[in-house]
Parts: C-alpha cells; sequence; structure tokens
C-alpha cells in the first residue's frame, strides 16, 4: 500500500523556500510556466503537483523530491545539508545549542531497522543523539559493533562514522563502515574495482572478501569510538604455549635430520 504524504509538508515547504528566495507567487508561476492561480493551489494544499512540475520545482530549488515531499526543510539549514547521489534524500547537519554536531545513535537492538530507516527523515529524526565538541566538520552517525573481526572494537562498542559522499574517497588501509542491504559492516579498506571493493579484517583469522557496489547504501569513515564495556584482554595459558613451541622444535629437528 502506498503511504499517504501530507500535502501541508510539499505546500509548506514550496512557500517557505519562493519567500526565502524572495519571489512571488506571479514570479515562481512564471519561471515554472503555470498560472498563478494554479500555482496557488500547490501553496495552499488544495491541488497536488504533477510530476513534471515536481521536476522543475526540484530542480529549480536544487533539492531532492524526496526532501520536498516528506521533510520539513525550514527545521534545517539547507546550507548544512549533504548531497545523496540518485536523488535521495539529503542528510541534514543538525546542531546542538552549543553549535556542536548531532550525531544520531544506532542503537544495538534496532541495528537492522536502520536499513530500512537510514533515509527516512522520521526515523532519523527518532534516534537519540550526542554530541562531541571535536567533531564538527562532517555528517556523523554511531553504530554498534558486533563480532571479533576488528579488535579491540567488539560487541558493547559505538563507532563514530563520518559520512563518505563518494566511493571515490575511499583510502586504502583507512577503515569504514558500509552500510549493505545485509547489514553493517566494518572493516578496512584495501582496494576497489567497477564491481565493488575488497575489505579485510584486522583479525587475521577472518578472510579478506568483496563487497559488490549495488549492495552498498552508504559508507561511513572511522571517526573515534564509545566504549560501553571494559576491553576484556584474554589470559595467555603459558603451559599450552611452551606445548607448541616443544612441538615445532621437535618438527624443526625431525626435518634437520631427514635433510
Amino acid at each position: 500500500m502506498a503511504q499517504f504524504v501530507p500535502m501541508s509538508i510539499f505546500s509548506d515547504n514550496i512557500r517557505f523556500l519562493r519567500v526565502k528566495k524572495k519571489l512571488s507567487q506571479q514570479g515562481f508561476a512564471e519561471i515554472l510556466a503555470v498560472s498563478r492561480d494554479r500555482y496557488a493551489k500547490y501553496e495552499s494544499g488544495r491541488s497536488e503537483a504533477p510530476y513534471e512540475l515536481l521536476v522543475k520545482i526540484s530542480k529549480y530549488y536544487k533539492i531532492s523530491i524526496d526532501l520536498l515531499l516528506t521533510v520539513d526543510v525550514r527545521k534545517y539549514p539547507l546550507d548544512n545539508m549533504i548531497e545523496l547521489p540518485e536523488n535521495r534524500i539529503l542528510l541534514p547537519i543538525q546542531v546542538d545549542g552549543m553549535g556542536d554536531n548531532k550525531i544520531e545513535i544506532i542503537p544495538h537492538k534496532a541495528k537492522m531497522g536502520y536499513l530500512e530507516g537510514y533515509d527516512n527523515a522520521g526515523y532519523i529524526e527518532s534516534l537519540q543523539n550526542m554530541s562531541l565538541p571535536f567533531l564538527r566538520n562532517g555528517k556523523f552517525r554511531a553504530f554498534p559493533v558486533e563480532g571479533e573481526s576488528m579488535p579491540p572494537y567488539n560487541d558493547g562498542s559505538y563507532l563514530l562514522g563520518k559520512y563518505v559522499e563518494s566511493k571515490d574517497y575511499l583510502k586504502s588501509g583507512r577503515s569504514y563502515i558500509f552500510i549493505t542491504k545485509e547489514g553493517i559492516v566494518y572493516k578496512r579498506f584495501e582496494k576497489q574495482n567497477k564491481k565493488g571493493t575488497s575489505v579485510i579484517s584486522d583479525n587475521v583469522f577472518y578472510q579478506p572478501y568483496e563487497i559488490e557496489w549495488d549492495d552498498v547504501l552508504e559508507i561511513w569513515e572511522f571517526a573515534g569510538s564509545v566504549n560501553t564495556k571494559e576491553l576484556q584482554i584474554p589470559k595467555s595459558d603459558s603451559s599450552e604455549i611452551r606445548q607448541i613451541l616443544l612441538e615445532l622444535k621437535n618438527e624443526i629437528k625431525s626435518l634437520k635430520s631427514n635433510s
């Protein structure tokens, strides 16, 4: 079932943007090549704008159709928007009263829900957030960590990611959070090709693999971390290590005697 989009959002947006541009209804109607009466109906919500007109309005204001239809643009400074590819909704960079960046926190329990709501403004607005004064330039988000492929980050950690606008900005050897259709992946970027990107784990027990670009929804560069649990350092079993070394010594001695 198609989701109903309240026309009041669209109406409020185009009225706000027109006033911001210091245009009259007549002036903007002429830009759109429609009559003033027809345009006035869109601003009042008495009529729905056809697709071709939505495209014209979107291109004129340089704002995606998604944003025009679903987000109250009055809430966000338009200069603080990060444009996304494929005409998806823009990412608003929100700041608190101190001017610090608001960092949305993706909770552990709702981790998979992010795959459905990552481009939904209502979902993003519902998330808790925090601010860190040393993270200001860019759009940041906090993601939960699971597993042990990228020590010392494991269960209970949150990775702070800075939004990457293009895969062309990826740097070999740097670690990134890849949001894919299958889940949230934190790996170190190795190299890329037209089909996908090769990533590796810091834990040598995990094999490198490739993520296809068609499966990638978002990319966030590692910008910091927050640990909610004390780091557990495994205790080494000295007797077990001695036994391994003894076996290696015997194997080397046997190879030498047989050569």
